[in-house]
C-alpha cells in the first residue's frame, strides 16, 4: 500500500477545487509508484533537473506535479491548465511541454516553494 502525500501548497490548491472534482481527480490519479517506470505519455510527463525527477499527470483540466517518495508519491502542485502560471510554464519555448518545464526556472521555484514550507 502507498500514500498520496500533499505538501502544504498542493493541499491548499486542492482545497480550492470543488469537492466533487477533487474526488474525480483523485479517482483518476490511480497508479502504483512502480508504474512510473513505464509511463503512458498521453497522461504522464517527466521533468528532470539536477538529478531530481518530477512527474506531470494530466487529468481533466488539471496538471498534477509530483515525485516518488518512500510513502508513495508526494504532490507538489495541482494547477488548472488554463491558469496563467500553468500557461506561462507551457508556452515559453517552441518545444514539448515537459522540456519547457524542465528548462523553466519559474517552474522549479514553484516546486521549491512547497519544499521550503516544510522546513
Amino acid at each position: 500500500m502507498y500514500q498520496i502525500v500533499f505538501n502544504e501548497i498542493s493541499a491548499a490548491e486542492m482545497a480550492r477545487i470543488a469537492k466533487e472534482l477533487q474526488l474525480e481527480l483523485l479517482a483518476e490519479f490511480q497508479f502504483l509508484p512502480e508504474d512510473l517506470d513505464s509511463l503512458d505519455t498521453k497522461t504522464f510527463g517527466v521533468i528532470e533537473r539536477e538529478g531530481k525527477r518530477l512527474y506531470r499527470y494530466r487529468t481533466n483540466d488539471y496538471r498534477i506535479y509530483f515525485e516518488r517518495c518512500p510513502e508513495g508519491v508526494l504532490v507538489h502542485r495541482v494547477l488548472h491548465k488554463n491558469t496563467i502560471r500553468d500557461f506561462l510554464f507551457r508556452s515559453k519555448l517552441p518545444m514539448a511541454e515537459d522540456e519547457q518545464l524542465q528548462e523553466n526556472a519559474g517552474f522549479w521555484k514553484l516546486i521549491e516553494e512547497g519544499e521550503q514550507k516544510k522546513k
